[in-house]
């Protein structure tokens, strides 16, 4: 990591930038400089040296998230977009250019769009939800379980929610690679986000025209059919919103909790002895690693005050989400655990928070507790200190994840399709790996291990 006055860490006037060496290494590091600095709210420079706010207090940030009259989510507000510097060609673009969604409007307009976003969440069946996920989650298993070893995080934790995602929006068969890679390098705001974001919208659009013609019981068809009467191409500007957001936060989600309970040892103690469950466990991730770590944005709509800095009207304003979840203000001991406490910002808040959380929980509990049934020897494979990040404007993501186990059969394939946590009796068994002598009373259990798991399902379970 560069010294905090390296000059490529600094833009005009000595303002720090939110990309580059420092901001891509350690972004936490960098939040707490900037809180130091400058307080709860400070002066950053986003990609191109744009200007902008990143609110680091948990409180500021509550206090933009639910004041739409003075911090708007219209981009169209933002001084730097309507004299021309965020051009279309900008990394940026694709996330801070107004669209007709949701997540760009305020009042009437915003209860329209988010009415029929929310009513067609509310119409799926989360059992169903666990049984496809519990389905996907053994086919992934089945891929690399002769082997003994894989990449949890491209093998597991990437492909999942895409595939969860592609089922509820009614494109199963539009699942691949390339819609992986192009969701996850939007996020990224990197110089092809803005051809990632066409071919995204070029796969949604014939998804759209496909459902006018053959409408299912899917989010396409529900949302085209909603009272509100939404246009087909704001059916499909909501699906890229729902389908790049729920992807990244869900694949960040299940490759942090993944990587927690399997290097820290208070963590998995904690589960072991009954004291949390898994969705416990993945609430704690929200809290210490929340899958987007900033959002872009919210524009001042008048000239104002904020933790005493002077906010312009048209500014640009960053939530500060994982810097706000650590703030002393809402804990005092970030070492001390947080069991089912949902009070962190890691979906935002105020009326924009994401609609779809439970369904991102619900395919991250699901998808790890199948993972962890077939598997349940997993450890790490590298030691914690060679796992390495790449950190974004608004994501800080896990590159990998290697792991060992006892190399298994594939289920069946039977059990592999009709297998869900709301049937126990139908889960996939793993194979049972060849015993071992059991260790002295006295000696401690494997790093990472995970052979107590089943002991532990009547916890594990929930919904």
């Amino acid at each position: 990591m560069p010294p905090p006055q390296c000059p490529a860490a600094h833009g005009p006037g000595g303002v720090t930038r939110l990309y580059g060496p420092e901001a891509e290494s350690n972004p936490m590091g960098l939040y707490e400089r900037l809180r130091k600095e400058h307080g709860q709210v400070a002066p950053v420079l986003l990609h191109g040296d744009l200007p902008a706010w990143l609110v680091l207090g948990y409180r500021e940030n509550l206090d933009v998230a639910r004041t739409p009259s003075r911090f708007s989510r219209d981009a169209r507000l933002w001084r730097e977009s309507r004299e021309g510097r965020l051009t279309p060609e900008h990394p940026l673009a694709p996330i801070a250019t107004w669209q007709p969604i949701c997540v760009f409007a305020d009042g009437q307009q915003h209860e329209r769009w988010r009415g029929a976003v929310n009513d067609s969440i509310a119409r799926f069946d989360k059992r169903g939800i666990r049984r496809y996920v519990t389905r996907f989650s053994n086919e992934l298993v089945d891929r690399f379980c002769r082997s003994g070893r894989t990449d949890l995080v491209h093998q597991f934790a990437e492909q999942l929610p895409m595939m969860a995602m592609t089922q509820l929006l009614g494109m199963p068969e539009a699942y691949s690679p390339e819609l992986v890679n192009a969701a996850r390098d939007m996020i990224k705001g990197t110089e092809t986000a803005v051809s990632s974001n066409e071919f995204v919208l070029e796969t949604l659009r014939k998804l759209v025209a496909r459902k006018h013609v053959e409408p299912g019981a899917d989010f396409t068809s529900w949302l085209l059919e909603h009272p509100s009467g939404l246009t087909d191409d704001e059916v499909m500007q909501h699906l890229r919103l729902v389908l790049i957001a729920a992807y990244e936060t869900t694949a960040n989600l299940i490759a942090n909790t993944l990587k927690m309970v399997l290097t820290d040892v208070r963590f998995r103690a904690s589960l072991a002895g009954g004291h949390m469950t898994l969705p416990d466990a993945v609430e704690q991730v929200l809290w210490d690693e929340p899958p987007f770590i900033t959002i872009l944005g919210r524009w001042a709509t008048q000239d104002t005050e904020l933790a005493g800095q002077h906010i312009k009207q048209g500014d640009a304003l960053v939530l500060g989400l994982a810097a706000a979840n650590m703030d002393t203000v809402v804990r005092p001991d970030p070492d001390a655990p947080i069991h089912g406490n949902r009070s962190h910002l890691a979906f935002s808040g105020g009326q924009h928070e994401c609609p779809g959380q439970d369904v991102g929980r619900a395919i991250a509990d699901t998808g790890i507790d199948a993972l962890l049934l077939r598997l349940p020897d997993l450890t790490l494979a590298v030691e914690e200190s060679e796992l390495r990040y790449s950190s974004a404007l608004m994501s800080r993501h896990l590159l990998e994840l290697p792991v060992k186990f006892t190399p298994r059969a594939p289920a069946p394939p039977e059990d592999a399709r009709d297998a869900g946590p709301a049937e126990p009796d139908r889960v996939a068994q793993p194979v049972q790996p060849v015993a071992t002598p059991a260790p002295p009373a006295h000696a401690p259990a494997p790093r990472g291990s995970w052979s107590w798991w089943r002991s532990l399902r009547s916890w594990l379970r929930r919904g």
